[in-house]
């Protein structure tokens, strides 16, 4: 194949010497300094392809002698391929930014797999001790949290055993510090206690610092969450007791002998594996100011592994949210503009992946693989200071007479214009619980798009605070969620902001006086469309206390449907709810909200509501009494009854067949989530929900729930065979014998007669007392066995 000159009258390679030159018909396009590190390299080289550099610093030196000269090239940092453990964080500042035409570019060698370690190597020779637990030396003064073995994540010495089928937790007792066990212990010092809030909103983590007497511990610690309370009393364990090193890939450092025990699996000789332990908090930093900021960087095919755990550390709290956090991550981004990380992986994490902090403008998180993370995936937080009147906890508020009334943000310290996009986030919060896929607090504008996200202990997208708002929620597949805490959302907002008090009188009164306190924090709208949504354990989309100025639309939600709770100024519409619907709570008298034109599939499951905001109509219902049941409370007086002909429900396609009304529109439900083709093909989907309408009460119809398949009793023969002295009930068919609710008690051919109260005739009145008791995570079950009623607790 011949290329004409004329094409390409200049192309000048001097691949050695790192430098590339390209002018295309005779303009001179720039050219472009490589500078590359290998492991094999050395500081006192010359960061060339064949005479690479060891260290990112010295390549950073390189970068800015470049930046001194004039007609500064394109500079791109190469690391060729290998594991690079640091000894301390990679630091971008100001001085070594790029320019919006040639970016700095730091990334891996193409095809080259390059990992950021936070961790250290053990040298250690082990020898064999009793009980199968084998002990060797490390140097003294060597502490860490979490250890690894041949990558594998091994596990702390626990009581109760990790279990990775059980949630909270993989695995919790109730007597994790009954006397008897402490008893057991003879130096618990420094051991972990990990619990979840009473109220099961997020966790909490103490360090016990001793013994007082022989069967109680003192703690320190507990400040991981920003509605104090109690610990839950069954779901806790401890971890990091030597009397608990019991089972195989358990491990014990026992600090002050700098001494650290394992139990490897039967035959396995722990000679023979590398271990590697995280001590590093933060692997990249990019450091600058809004006075100074470090601009026009990329960083791009790097993984990054094994930072430290930070959970002891978590404890700033945000606002009036519930939650507290610790401002560090494996990338911290600070004072950036135009900056972009983009298809990195950040795996086996102990604290957050990403924490872009303070002043940022213009930077992008795109395209990153997200997965086996200790705290959450990608924050944006701002600064407190940046905030007129700010308050911290729930119960606390700011005096009308002292308040500052001015509209929005107070200095400009906090993320604006920034971006979370195609992000594939999964397995989040393996120690902490009060985290999210993407959180957002004291941020203005951000646009979180195209994410998949699933397999997280709370919310997939949280909002912490109505500040500053104008935020996109876009595109997004979020599911799997809240599945160790309760009471949030697949999304969760909160509101508490300038004009929130705990007394809703007083809140009632101040709003009724001064309603141009309601928006001076949430100044912009933020919108929440076309995202697929789904929770199990909560709602899918829930704005809670005080959440205001949101425009919701086009949103496919799978299973908990859409809850506001008091707040202002929120327009929901064309949204599908599958087997479920909306969840008004507690709304003010003049919240302005809309509800309309959105398909539902219960009846509006309203509590202390006495005001309907500015419209709730329009809706469209699949039963004739749901809509009696709304219209009887004075609304829905256009609502309708029409046939859900869904185009493929099975396979998630909830758009109605032949529907040309304008009212609702149709829209797009095949293309959520992850655009790269990359994470596609990683990316998991969430389970389509059967759907739960009249056809359930038919004979024949079955319901698959948790790990059982359901039915109702419809036979004499099916009555005969329970001895029951009715035809009623739902039964039971099939059982998961490894499932939850096998281990609660239930067995193939129990009836269920009563849930939580709700007498159960049909299978349609459990799927219904189960989406009414969706919070419960003990409920209580009456069922028929060997002709007598029994009661069990289902452990959720």
């Amino acid at each position: 194949m011949k290329i004409s000159c004329m094409l390409f009258p200049k192309l000048l390679f001097i691949g050695l010497t790192g430098v590339t030159s390209l002018s295309v018909h005779g303009q001179q396009a720039g050219s472009v300094k490589r500078i590359y590190i290998s492991t094999k390299g050395s500081d006192r080289n010359q960061g060339t392809m064949a005479s690479p550099y060891a260290t990112a610093e010295a390549a950073l030196r390189s970068v800015e002698k470049q930046k001194q000269g004039k007609n500064t090239p394109g500079i791109e940092i190469i690391f060729m391929a290998g594991t690079y453990q640091l000894d301390k964080p990679i630091e971008l500042s100001a001085g070594i930014s790029g320019t919006r035409r040639q970016p700095l570019r730091i990334k891996a060698e193409d095809g080259a797999q390059v990992t950021l370690s936070g961790g250290k190597s053990l040298n250690l020779k082990w020898k064999q001790g009793d009980h199968g637990i084998w002990e060797a030396k490390v140097p003294r003064g060597l502490n860490f949290q979490s250890l690894y073995a041949n990558d594998k994540h091994l596990v702390r010495a626990r009581y109760p055993n990790y279990d990775p089928t059980v949630l909270p937790f993989q695995g919790y007792a109730a007597d994790a510090l009954s006397p008897e066990r402490v008893a057991t212990w003879k130096n618990p010092k420094g051991g972990i206690v990990h619990a979840l809030h009473a109220g099961r909103w997020g966790g909490f983590h103490y360090k016990i610092t001793g013994k007082d007497g022989l069967s109680t511990v003192t703690l320190e610690g507990g400040q991981q969450n920003n509605r104090p309370s109690k610990m839950h009393e069954t779901y806790r364990f401890v971890e990091n007791i030597f009397e608990e090193l019991d089972t195989f890939q358990e491990w014990y450092l026992d600090e002050e002998k700098a001494l650290l025990y394992y139990m490897p699996a039967k035959g396995v000789d722990p000679n023979q594996l590398k271990f590697v332990a995280p001590q590093l908090e933060n692997l990249i930093y990019l450091s600058g100011s809004s006075s100074r900021p470090v601009h026009d960087i990329e960083v791009s095919g790097l993984r990054f592994m094994y930072t430290a755990p930070t959970f002891m550390k978590t404890s700033e709290p945000l606002l009036r949210s519930d939650w507290t956090i610790y401002r560090q991550g494996a990338v911290k981004i600070e004072g950036a503009e135009n900056c972009i990380f983009r298809a990195n992986d950040f795996i086996a994490l102990g604290g957050n992946a990403i924490f872009v902090n303070n002043y940022n403008r213009g930077v992008k998180i795109e395209g990153n693989r997200i997965e086996q993370i200790g705290a959450g995936a990608i924050n944006f937080v701002g600064d407190p200071a940046a905030v007129r009147s700010p308050e911290f906890r729930y119960e606390k508020f700011v005096p009308f007479d002292q308040m500052d009334t001015i509209k929005g943000p107070k200095t400009d310290n906090y993320p604006m214009d920034c971006e979370a996009s195609d992000n594939l986030i999964h397995n989040i919060g393996l120690i902490e619980k009060q985290v999210a896929g993407v959180q957002v607090s004291m941020a203005e504008s951000l646009r979180i798009l195209h994410n998949t996200i699933y397999n997280v202990p709370r919310a997939g997208i949280n909002v912490g605070d109505g500040t500053w708002g104008g935020h996109e929620i876009a595109y997004n597949d979020v599911f799997n969620t809240v599945l160790e805490t309760s009471d949030h959302g697949a999304f969760n907002s909160w509101g508490r902001d300038r004009f929130w008090h705990p007394n809703r009188k007083e809140m009632d009164e101040l709003t009724g006086k001064h309603p141009n306190l309601i928006l001076l924090d949430a100044v912009k709208t933020t919108k929440i469309h076309d995202n697929r949504f789904r929770c199990d354990h909560g709602w899918d989309i829930d704005l809670d206390d005080g959440s205001s100025n949101y425009e919701i639309y086009n949103n496919l939600c799978l299973s908990g449907g859409l809850k506001l709770r008091e707040g202002f100024y929120r327009k929901v519409y064309n949204n599908v709810m599958i087997n479920n619907g909306f969840h008004p709570h507690v709304w003010f008298q003049n919240s302005h909200d809309v509800f309309r034109n959105n398909i539902v599939m219960e009846s509006h499951q309203d509590i202390q509501v006495k005001y309907w905001g500015e419209e709730v109509d329009h809706n469209i219902y699949g039963r004739q009494d749901d809509l009696d049941k709304d219209r009887a409370k004075g609304i829905e007086k256009h609502g309708r009854v029409i046939q859900l002909n869904f185009t493929n429900p099975a396979h998630g396609d909830f758009r109605l067949k032949n529907w040309k009304d304008q009212d609702f529109k149709n829209f797009d439900m095949l293309h959520f989530g992850v655009m790269s083709k990359r994470l596609k093909s990683l990316a998991a989907s969430p389970e389509i929900p059967q759907l739960i309408q009249s056809e359930a009460k038919e004979q024949g119809s079955r319901w698959a729930w948790k790990s059982g398949l359901f039915k109702s009793v419809e036979t004499l023969g099916e009555q005969s065979a329970a001895g029951l002295p009715s035809i009623n009930g739902v039964l039971l068919l099939q059982l998961d014998e490894k499932g939850n609710l096998y281990k609660s008690g239930l067995r193939v051919g129990d009836v269920v007669l009563n849930y939580q109260g709700e007498k159960i005739d049909q299978l349609i009145d459990l799927q219904q007392a189960i989406k009414k008791h969706v919070h419960a995570d003990q409920p209580k079950v009456l069922i028929f066995r060997n002709q007598q009623q029994q009661e069990l607790t289902l452990q959720l």
